[in-house]
């Protein structure tokens, strides 16, 4: 690799990061023994599948020049950096060059957008079907739609990617405004439902026609930056589950906003980004998609911010304790699923293991039960007390104490081992 290469992945690379939307779940293109690599196989680092497998990408930006000026972003025209762009043919030898050395299973590819959208799209295009058609590539990529790029480009783009993902950037749209006065929105719905209509339509087809192509198997993401505008979590959370319903998502990330300009439209903030809050998103998302819960059971008028100190599930349920104690051994599953320590795979075994007999507090444990965090909303064959006896501020200190002794626990026996 020469130094100028070298100094172009240092730069690209890194400007790449601030995007958080890199997952290659889904990934299912196989190798016909004819081509090199496979997103099919399990892989080593850096990101991982909806079935737990880790794969590795090579995540990099095209170029960091851009035409905006959003005040929160690292690569915006305003910004005093220093600047760089990989040729098509550079992204092309990078990728192969890494795969061959088993340093990465795939490619994340995104870009500023320098001149124009068609013109940024283009490139993209390029990188890809050189990949795959060139140098018989298998492996996964995740391709960045262009807002305002053309739909025959982004026709043929999903012809080759695995997942494409374009940016919501901020939850609402008078916070893009704010920040981004050049974008909009619509910029971005308009692609996400050009493409989920081409899913769809081809799905159709493939039911008539063997021989329909692929388009973006992998589906689509997006992404949302928190903490740079005013949004509550109510807010942040009714814009991710409309999107999620109108375009069928395949995931939303949520990225706490990192200080990178002294912009007096941001807030004032530490160093470090709101992890926390980020962490109870990616948990009420997760809650919304696969828990069964609505968004208004989740956050509403009378609870529009997430708690800090306890997750979403623990905090509904001790709003809502008239649904508490949950009979393990008779309640219907979508009801198991809604007790606190309880999650998807523990109920699931809950509900086969109950056909044999009564279930205990030993058997709950052994299932993979959070028994101490449950205990407070269930009844089994042998629970010694009943949820009646305490308040929910009462359950909510019993919890988060048993959590801090498992804290200092964990910290004395590491003190121990060193």
């Amino acid at each position: 690799m020469s130094e100028r290469i070298r100094e172009k992945l240092n730069i690209l690379a890194d400007a790449a990061k601030y995007d958080v939307s890199c997952s290659s779940s889904g990934g299912t293109r196989k190798n016909d023994n004819k081509g090199i690599g496979n997103s099919h196989t399990s892989g080593i680092c850096h990101t991982y599948t909806e079935d737990g497998r880790c794969v590795s990408l090579l995540k990099i930006l095209l170029t960091n020049h851009c035409i905006y000026d959003c005040a929160f972003c690292v690569s915006r025209k305003s910004n005093d950096i220093e600047r760089a762009a990989f040729t098509v043919e550079e992204v092309v030898s990078l990728t192969m060059n890494f795969y061959r050395r088993n340093y990465i299973e795939g490619l994340f590819l995104s870009s500023g957008i320098f001149k124009n959208a068609d013109f940024t799209m283009e490139r993209l295009l390029r990188v890809v079907k050189k990949l795959r058609l060139e140098e018989r590539f298998n492996g996964y990529i995740h391709l960045k739609t262009i807002p305002g790029a053309s739909e025959d480009m982004i026709m043929e783009a999903g012809l080759y990617a695995d997942r494409m993902s374009i940016n919501l950037e901020m939850p609402t749209e008078s916070g893009l405004k704010l920040l981004a006065p050049e974008k909009s929105h619509n910029d971005v719905i308009k692609p996400l439902g050009f493409i989920q209509n081409q899913i769809i339509r081809l799905k159709d087809e493939k039911k008539l026609i063997k021989s329909v192509p692929k388009f973006v198997p992998a589906g689509q993401s997006t992404q949302m930056v928190i903490g740079a505008t005013l949004e509550t979590d109510k807010e942040i959370m009714q814009t991710a589950a409309s999107f999620y319903k109108d375009f069928s998502l395949k995931r939303i990330y949520y990225s706490g906003y990192i200080p990178i300009s002294n912009d007096n439209r941001l807030p004032i903030i530490g160093s470090q980004p709101p992890l926390i809050r980020e962490n109870r998103l990616y948990q009420t998302d997760w809650l919304m998609r696969f828990y069964g819960f609505h968004i208004n059971e989740l956050l509403n008028d009378a609870n529009p911010h997430l708690d800090i100190d306890i997750d979403p599930k623990l905090s509904w349920a001790l709003r809502n304790l008239q649904f508490f104690p949950v009979d393990i051994n008779v309640a219907a599953y979508k009801m198991i699923l809604r007790i606190p320590g309880i999650g998807v795979t523990s109920a699931q075994k809950i509900v086969q293991a109950r056909k044999f007999g009564k279930l205990r507090i030993d058997q709950l444990k052994k299932i993979g039960v959070a028994y101490n965090r449950a205990k407070f909303f269930i009844k089994c064959a042998d629970t010694p007390y009943q949820l009646k006896d305490y308040q929910n501020t009462q359950i909510k200190s019993f919890i988060l104490a048993d959590s801090q002794s498992k804290y200092i626990k964990n910290d004395v026996q590491q003190l121990v081992m060193f």
